[in-house]
């Protein structure tokens, strides 16, 4: 969009001023979809959709059971997953500045792999 300042002395025609380019921001990457993420591995390992994402399925099913039992799974080059236990404690609520108890819990932890670490950085 350009725009025309207009004259600071009446009489004088306005100058034009040259349009300023607008830098387009990069798109924002989207969620990568089950289904995305099935085709893609059904394309580089040479497999149906359907025995890809049965594959996907199952994989997804052994890391649950495993977090579920107390155990970490590591993908190399990728990073680890466990489950870390968390204490009481108590917690403030913004706004109201309101002390409450938040109980102990558990929450997913993963740790990302050095060698990914470095080439997402580069």
């Amino acid at each position: 969009m350009t725009s025309v300042k207009p004259s600071k002395k009446p009489g004088k025609a306005a100058a034009k001023t040259a349009p300023v380019p607008v830098p387009i921001p990069a798109p924002r990457l989207e969620k990568l979809a089950k289904a995305e993420l099935v085709e893609m591995i059904a394309q580089r390992a040479g497999l149906t959709k359907k025995r890809a994402g049965d594959a996907f399925d199952a994989a997804l099913e052994v890391i649950l059971e495993t977090l579920k039992s107390g155990g970490k799974v590591g993908l190399p080059g990728f990073g680890t997953l466990e489950v870390r236990e968390t204490q009481a404690r108590v917690g403030v609520r913004p706004g109201t500045s309101e002390k409450i108890d938040i109980p102990a819990g558990k929450k997913l932890a993963f740790k990302i792999a050095n060698d990914f670490k470095v080439d997402l950085k580069s």
